[in-house]
């Protein structure tokens, strides 16, 4: 006899302050990835916009609003811009390593360095080295840490300047959170680098998308997301590429500072539901 397929439950946080649009509340539904079919699961909810932190999968459910959309970039017609190729010549000497996802002390510090400068703000900046292992190590799901070194002469690894926890799917690779030194002048433009990197991997492995979480509309922040083309975005009729046009214009937007784009956090803001939820779907045979 074939057993029953049980459905996951799902939950829904309390509202709290939008850390992306001043004035604004928001509110998540969320489920536990777990099982034997905790891949499938995070696959499946991941094309229709959900995104993973540890053992959750989460995707905004906010009340009058729509400003998060998720974006994910064509990686096998991935074509870089002038800016973007000079990037990828700049860092081409950074040796690249896909770790088991493990935390280490050198990427905690690293993180750490990261979020005093460009996040001193945002929630992660209390993290300690138990809540970064939380966040790289608990995962049921096919996940590594992929590290970013500066060469080194004497055979030993070099300097650690960035690292991504990216989740491999059968369609792409997600972007889960990705930090890098942001005082290194001689590397700027690392983040994006980063990014760079992972649609050039995924195409060499036939892969066809690399997902990069929410793109906010009116969230200044969020706007470097629409300069990978071509960009397609979730809409309640399923995935639309983004016309030549259209990007032309988000990207004249996002450089004139403006922050608004017609139409996604950092590649995968960490997020984690608080105590305060209430259920929302039960679970089902």
């Amino acid at each position: 006899m074939t057993a029953p397929v049980r459905f996951p439950r799902f939950f829904v946080t309390s509202p709290a302050p939008c850390p992306y649009l001043p004035g604004r509340s928001e509110r998540k539904v969320f489920t536990e990835l777990k099982g034997d079919n905790a891949d499938q699961l995070n696959e499946a909810l991941g094309r229709i916009g959900f995104r993973r932190s540890q053992t959750v999968a989460y995707r905004p459910s906010c009340a009058n609003c729509q400003a998060c959309v998720s974006v994910r970039v064509a990686a096998l017609d991935f074509r870089p811009s002038a800016t973007q190729r000079k990037n990828m010549r700049r860092n081409s000497d950074l040796e690249v390593t896909e770790c088991r996802p493990w935390a280490t002390a050198e990427q905690f510090e690293l993180l750490q360095k990261y979020l005093g400068m460009r996040h001193p703000d945002g929630g992660m900046v209390s993290m300690d080295e138990m809540d970064f292992a939380d966040m790289v190590e608990h995962t049921p799901i096919s996940s590594y840490v992929t590290e970013y070194r500066e060469p080194s002469a004497d055979g030993k690894p070099g300097r650690l300047v960035g690292a991504c926890l990216t989740d491999r799917q059968g369609d792409g690779l997600s972007m889960v959170y990705s930090f890098y030194d942001p005082e290194h002048e001689a590397r700027s433009g690392l983040g994006n680098y980063i990014i760079l990197d992972h649609i050039r991997r995924a195409g060499e492995d036939g892969l066809p998308y690399v997902y990069l979480g929410y793109w906010v509309d009116g969230s200044p922040r969020m706007q470097y997301k629409v300069r990978y083309r071509p960009l397609e975005r979730l809409t309640p009729g399923g995935w639309v590429r983004m016309s030549a046009e259209q990007q032309d214009a988000l990207i004249a937007s996002s450089v004139a500072g403006t922050g608004k784009a017609g139409a996604g956090t950092a590649p995968g803001e960490k997020w984690q539901p608080s105590g305060s939820h209430k259920k929302v779907a039960a679970t089902s045979s």
